[in-house]
Formats: C-alpha cells, structure tokens, sequence
C-alpha cells in the first residue's frame, strides 16, 4: 500500500512539473542554451592528458612504490653499461628494429655496413636552437670517459666488421650473451631477434636488429630538446629506409605511445561526423509520419540538440575546473546517445497516447506523469553506477575521469530534457492543435479544399481532422505512424505465437551457451597497443618486437636493498637460488660465484672481503662495471660496506603472453616477501601490469554492487517489488552475453572494455524497466494480452533509440584505431543483445512465468444485476466526448 501511495505522489510531482514548464515555454527552452553557450566558451582553456602512465596505469600500486626505492638507490646516471631495456624509467629514448622483407641475415657484410651507416646518421642528428646545434653527443647519457652510452649490439657489430677486415674467423657471436674483445660479457637478447643458431649458442644468422639511443631529461629545456631529438630520429629512419628499399625499418621513441594514443582523436573526427548526420537523419525518420499535423520530426532533431546541450555543458565544466581531455572521452557522447535518445522518445510515446481534446498544459502533465517516473530512476541508476566508478575507489584513472564526465553529462541531459526538450514538446504541441504543419507551421486546409491541387501538394498536406471520424468508430490518430502499426497488426501476434516461443527459447538456449563459451576465455588486456590509432609507429613497432624478440622476458632488475653477509657461503647460496632459472646478464652473478669458490677453499671472513673490495676488487678491470651494480659505505674503522647490490634477470618466457609475464611477476613478488633476503624486483612495464586485474575489475564490481543495492531500495518507489526482480534477472542475462560475446569477437577485458560494461548496465535498465513496469502492473487480462501492451506502449521509444544508436555506431567500426574498434564492437553488442532481450526473450518467457494473470472470476447474483442504457453526448461542434457505456 505504501509503495501505491508514494508511487501516485511520485507521478503527481511530476504532473505539477510538466504543468508548471507548459505555462513558462519560452524560459525553459531558453535557460539551457544561454548556460551551454556559457560553458562552451571555456573551451579557450581546453588541454589535453599528456601523460599515458596517469591514465593506464593502477594509481596505487606496489610497483611505483619499488620504482621509487630503485630510483633512489641507483639513478638512472649510474646506470652505465646496464641500460639493457628500460630497466628503471622509460624517460627519453629513440628506438628502431632494423629487419629485410626477404628474412635476410642481418649480420652479413650488406647489412652491418647499412645498420652502421644508420648509426651513424642518427648520431650525427642535430637540434637546432637559437645559438646552438645539439647532437646526439650533447643530450646522450654519458659513460665514465664522458662519451656516449650506445647499446652493446654496436660494438658487437663494429667488432664483427674489423674482424671481416681483418679476416679473423675466430670472433663468433653467442646469444643471448657473448663476449667483447675488453673481456666484457654483454646481453643481445633484445638486440638481435628472429636468431639462428648453431652449437654452443653460437648465432648462425639474424632476422633483426634493434637499436637504442638513450637521452637526457634532467631539466625543461633538456626534455624539449630530447622531444625535438625524436622527432628528427623518426624523420631521420624514414629518410634512411627510402634510400633502402630492401630492409625494413621500424622507429619508435618515447612520445611514441602519447602521440598514437591522442592520435585517435584525430582520425575520428571525420567519422563521428558521419555519425551525428546519420543518427540527425535517422531521428528525423523516427518522429515522422504520413500525418503532416501529428508528425513531429523537428521533436527528433531537438531530442539530439538537448544531448548536444548536456554533453556541451559537461565539457564546460570540465575545462573550468582543470580537467584534461584524452581519447576515452569519445565514449561520452555514445553513453548520452543512448540514455538521452531513449528518454526523448519515451516522452514522444506518452504524447501519442494523450487526447487530443485536452489542453496543451494538460497533455504536457499527462506525459511528464506517465515518462518521467521511469526516466528518473533510470537517470539515478546511471548517476550512481558512473559516481562509483568515478570515486577514489577507481585505480584507474582514465576510467575514473570518463565516469565522472559521464555522470555530469548524464546530470545536465536529464534537466535539459525535463526543460528544454518538454518545452520543445509543449511548442510542437500547440502547433498540432493549431491544425498547422509540422515542417513549415502553416495552417493546414481541409481535404475538400485541396481537390484542385496538384498530387504531390495533397500527399505533402495529408492530415487527419477530428470532424473526419464517423460516429461509432474509434481511431487512434497516430496508428498511421509505421513502426506503431507494424508493433500493433503484426510483430505483437507474430512473437506470442504459440509456434514461435519454442524457437525463441531455443535461440536463448543458444544464446547463453555461447555466452558461456566466450566467458570462460575472458582474458585481461593490460597491451597498451589496444588503446592507440592502427597503422602508427606503435602499432607497427610493438607487431614486429613481439615477432622478433619475444624469446625473452624484459629485464628485471632484481635489487638487494639491505646490507648482508655477502662472504658468507649460505647467503650467496640463498641469492643464486632465487635466481635460479633466470638468464643472469650482470656482473654480480659471477662475482658471487667467485666469491663462492674462494669461501669453498679458504673460508674468506668478512675483513678480508671488504679488504678486497676497497682494494683489489674496485681496481680490477675484469670488475670494472660491477661498481655501477653496488652502493658502498665507509665506516668508522676504514671498513668498506655493501648497502645495496643489484643483478639483472632475463626469463624464458615470451612477452606476447601477458597472462605470463604477470604470474612471473606474481611469483617474483611472492619469493621476496618469504625469502631470507630482502629484495624487489622491477622493469617499467611492472607499473601498468602490477594489480592491473583488481584496478581494472574495481569499476566493474563497484557498480555491479552500486546496482544490486539501488534495485533493492528502489523497490520501495515503484508499485510492485517484482519488477526489480525481473530488472535484475534481465541485466545478468544481458551483461554474462556481452561479456562472452565480446571475447569471442577478440575483445579483452581492458579499460574502455570495462567502461562500456557498466553503461551495458544503465542501457538494459533504460529499456526494459519501462516494458517489465507496465507488464507487472498489468490487471485483468492475460500474460500474452499484457506482453502485447507493453509493447505497444513502450515498443516504439525501444525500436526508435535502437535504429538511432545503431546508425549512429556504423561509422565508428571505420575508424582506424583499435580504441574506437573496441568501443564499436562492445557499444553494438550491448544494444544488440538488450534488443533480443526486449523483442524476443522477455515477450516469450514473460508469457508463461509470473506474475500470475487470472481474472478472479465473481460470483454472479442476477439480482444485483443493473442495466445501463447506452447514452452518447454530442458538444455543439458534433465532437464525441462519451461514446459507449456498457452493462456493469
């Protein structure tokens, strides 16, 4: 009883709301404009998200922590000879893999003479500034000798020319590790890919090599030079591989990713407009109908002008309070496409069904009455699921800014529509009234005056007038529209046929065993290429790394930050053993093996090491770059201390597997918390894997639960608690489909993948609610008759959001960019799979599963029987007010 009376007050607040904008049109429709056009100027103060790491990776993880220790530790100036692969921050870099289309050798005479010749173009790069050129060799990270840091792979190959020259047969190349002629062990791993080899590690031959120039960022102007430096890199490639054909080049540099990523903002402009043109076109078609009077198609293009309005007011904010914008933002206007379109269309529907006797005010209350009950809590279900989402519960940031602008796009389109666009409806409603068209707002003659006009003038001013319907005939005015009668005379049978239900449960059947198929293959996408405009050095770089060097993991740096027993035997023991299985590409491990033999034979006590180590140790060649990979400290008596030590490991693992390389992280990070030796593990890749799977999930669960709970209490506001049962059950159907459908579509779980599953929950809600509401509430008839009235009443709004949306996505499967395609196939599969569910499985199972349709039956007393005579009352006009009375 107590929901009945909340509900009926809930829809009388509405009445007096509609009524009340009815009588100030011209306010309403004017206020939104003037507050949109307010905010839209502050897109003067419009800046873009530089930083990829703040928005991808986990806001608080563990691995940023660990980047901080190591960066403290051993700076990236420090680092020297070790510069393997990124080991400690990406910072400023140029990179290239060098490969022939035809698999040649790139270790022949051809192609070390080219790769050097490259070489030795890009270091010859200048940077022109006002009174100064700068090089490679002013912004390079220096070696001892204050000359430039370049990759081992060059001195290999300057060696494996001189040794051509020379014509010395005794140099062979060794991988993953070989040898230099000044004794120094060197790591190729990640410099020549696609190896040969033959015994004993020997390389036989080489698909590809890589190269990396490392740069300079310690202060503004370094960095914009640095910047400037890539960008002449790239050029410089480009140049270098037209001049050679034969080989293949692949340039990428840190701004690489950045630029690729913002680039999809770029190439979808085109696209998106295509889309706002079709989806215009499509709105207007919607709203149209033979009726000239009753048509409104002006109603479907201002229905898309309110969400350009709400989405327009959004960005304004945005940009007044420092927000940045960056690709995922091309979500937005998809996610108030849906929920904008379907809640104007709804208010269209309840239009229709009005009388057109009543006075505008009055038929404007009616609809507000009956609309926007629905529109609200579909509204407040959208608010509270994206304000989860755009909570500090969210690691991810690039999801928590878009649930934030989401929720203020969604806040301003559902006061613009309940303003702008009811006043929209008021004005158009007095011009049906008028008898005037709906296109040019000209009175509209009646039949008999148009006999001598033209045919083409007659279909053009085709309208039904009141005085046209014969006595004792009922007509509904607007049947003339076709999606109406096409629900009405022919899909409503057609879908409660007794023959029809079993193909459809079949078909749902199906449905769910597929769904279950791709849900058990759900994979996480923590690849940053998924993100970023195909056909770009991204793309192209990541394809051919992962053809060429996946053989080996990244390099980890495994870091010892606590002062041990390092001459004592069972420790070093301890640290080899947890390296065990590694590719070990330091110094270190081979000293503590040294260090192992000689504790075996004489027992080496702690002052004879550190005797050594300030002594011979810190002199001897063959030791020389193992001073980078150790932290010394002097104490009182002279005694030299390690406080931290480092050593670099290599996996056998392949980086195309993410899954992988995060279990190998996992396990890593498992070892350092039970190991007698404290130590972490990280590579920069670690920062966007680390709780990559519970930052990404987070969103998802939080608004999943956020749902369950609003379902629950909203029980409380509408008429009968039944309907949330079903609301629920209707949106796990829905979300388990997409879910396993997408990953059978070769969609992972990634950022933009998650986003598109919440607003999956808001759209399901936005369409069924109002079926499943008017189904409940139904009395009197039959399941089958209620199942067909509920889509009479609210099939249309369903069916016009749905051919809009639609179309409105087709052009976005065009884009070149794997964010948009991945935006593309979730978006469709949601409104895909909710208009299944709305057309073909809710009308089938709703048909013979409660609630309970039965007609309680009284008992009939013949004496209490009265008969009523059937009166008609006819207004001086001959309008029909009352038209049948039956027996009661």
């Amino acid at each position: 009883m107590l929901r009945q009376v909340l509900h009926r007050g809930l829809r009388t607040c509405f009445s007096r709301l509609g009524h009340f904008i009815a009588s100030h049109p011209v306010f309403f429709a004017s206020a939104p404009v003037l507050i949109s056009i307010l905010l839209g100027a502050s897109f003067s103060r419009y800046q873009v998200e530089e930083s990829v790491e703040h928005l991808l990776a986990p806001q608080h993880s563990l691995a940023k922590i660990e980047r901080n220790l190591v960066n403290s530790l051993f700076p990236v100036n420090r680092s020297k000879h070790r510069l393997y692969s990124d080991l400690q921050t990406p910072g400023r870099y140029g990179r290239v893999i060098v490969t022939s289309f035809q698999k040649a050798n790139m270790l022949d005479q051809h192609h070390t003479d080219l790769i050097l010749k490259l070489h030795a173009a890009v270091t010859r790069i200048q940077v022109p500034r006002p009174g100064f050129n700068y090089t490679f060799a002013h912004i390079c990270i220096l070696n001892n000798d204050k000359t430039c840091i370049v990759d081992d792979i060059v001195h290999v190959l300057e060696e494996l020319k001189n040794a051509r020259a020379t014509n010395r047969t005794n140099f062979a190349i060794t991988y993953p590790i070989t040898h230099l002629k000044d004794g120094r062990a060197v790591y190729n791993g990640h410099q020549l890919g696609g190896v040969t080899v033959h015994s004993k590690d020997r390389v036989k031959s080489a698909e590809a090599v890589q190269l990396t120039y490392y740069l300079q960022s310690i202060n503004s102007l370094n960095d914009m030079v640095a910047e400037r430096w890539e960008s002449s890199f790239c050029d410089t490639v480009r140049l270098f591989q037209k001049s050679n054909s034969k080989v293949k080049m692949y340039p990428y540099t840190s701004s690489s990713l950045r630029e690729d990523f913002q680039k999809t903002s770029r190439v979808s402009e085109r696209y998106l407009v295509t889309s706002l043109i079709l989806v215009v076109t499509m709105a207007i078609l919607c709203c149209s109908m033979q009726d000239c009077v009753r048509s409104k198609p002006w109603l479907g293009l201002l229905g898309l002008v309110t969400i350009s309005l709400a989405t327009l007011t959004a960005a304004g904010i945005i940009n007044l309070t420092g927000g940045k914008y960056n690709s995922t933002f091309l979500g937005v206007p998809f996610i108030m496409l849906g929920h904008g379109l379907y809640g104007t269309f709804e208010m269209l529907s309840s239009w229709r069904k009005t009388r057109e006797d009543q006075h505008v005010k009055e038929r404007t209350a009616a609809v507000y009455a009956d609309s926007m009950l629905s529109f609200s809590l579909t509204t407040a279900m959208y608010l509270v699921t994206f304000g989860i989402g755009a909570s500090p519960f969210t690691n991810i940031e690039a999801a928590r800014i878009f649930c934030c602008n989401s929720c203020i796009a969604i806040f301003f389109n559902y006061l613009y529509v309940l303003s702008f666009y009811g006043s929209s409806l008021v004005f158009t409603g007095y011009i049906e009234n008028n008898y005037q068209h709906s296109i040019f707002c000209r009175k509209v003659p009646k039949p008999e005056a148009l006999q001598e006009k033209p045919a083409w003038y007659r279909f053009l001013l085709t309208a039904r007038f009141s005085e046209d319907t014969t006595d004792g005939e009922e007509v509904n005015t607007y049947e003339s529209h076709l999606l109406v009668c096409f629900l009405k005379r022919y899909y409503c049978d057609w879908i409660t046929n007794t023959y029809v239900k079993p193909f459809v449960v079949l078909f749902y059947l199906i449905y769910i065993s597929f769904a279950l198929m791709g849900y058990l293959q759900v994979s996480e996408g923590s690849d940053l290429s998924n993100i970023v405009a195909t056909a770009t050095q991204t793309i192209e770089y990541t394809t051919a790394q992962q053809k060429y060097f996946s053989n080996y993991s990244p390099v980890i740096g495994f870091y010892i930050y606590e002062s041990i027993e390092y001459w004592n035997t069972s420790v070093q023991e301890d640290v080899l053993e947890y390296t065990k299985g590694f590719v070990r590409i330091s110094w270190f491990e081979s000293y503590l093996n040294y260090l192992r033999k000689l504790n075996v034979t004489t027992g080496l006590p702690k002052k004879n090491f550190t005797d050594m180590l300030r002594n011979s140790f810190l002199k001897a060649p063959q030791f020389s770059h193992f001073q980078e990979d150790i932290i010394f400290s002097k104490k009182y008596n002279d005694e030299v201390d390690v406080v931290a030590s480092r050593m670099f490991l290599v996996a056998k693992t392949m980086e195309t597997n993410r899954e992988e390389l995060y279990d190998l992280l996992e396990t890593l990070r498992r070892l350092s918390v039970t190991s007698k030796v404290k130590f972490i593990v990280f590579n920069p890749s670690f920062v966007y894997m680390d709780r990559y799977a519970s930052s990404l999930g987070a969103p998802l669960h939080n608004s999943c639960i956020s749902a369950l709970f609003l379902l629950f209490f909203s029980a409380f506001l509408v008429a009968d608690s039944l309907i949330n049962v079903w609301l629920t059950l209707t949106v796990v159907s829905v979300e388990f489909g997409v879910i396993g459908f997408m990953t059978l579509w070769k969609v992972e779980l990634d950022c933009i993948s998650v986003l598109c599953l919440i607003y999956g929950i808001n759209y399901t809600i936005d369409n069924c609610a109002p079926l499943l509401s008017t189904f409940v509430l139904g009395k009197d008839f039959t399941r089958t008759k209620w199942v067909k009235n509920a889509l009479e009443v609210h099939g249309v709004a369903i069916l016009q959001s749905y051919l809009c949306y639609l179309v409105g996505l087709i052009p976005l499967a065009a884009v070149p960019s794997n964010l948009t395609c991945t935006l593309f196939r979730c978006l469709f599969l949601i409104a895909f799979v909710t208009f299944f569910h709305c057309f073909a499985i809710l009308p089938v199972i709703l048909t013979f599963l409660p609630p309970s349709k039965k007609k309680r039956k009284e008992k009939k007393n013949p004496e209490n029987r009265e008969e009523i005579e059937c009166v008609e009352m006819v207004d001086i006009d001959s309008t029909r007010v009352v038209d049948q009375i039956t027996t009661v």
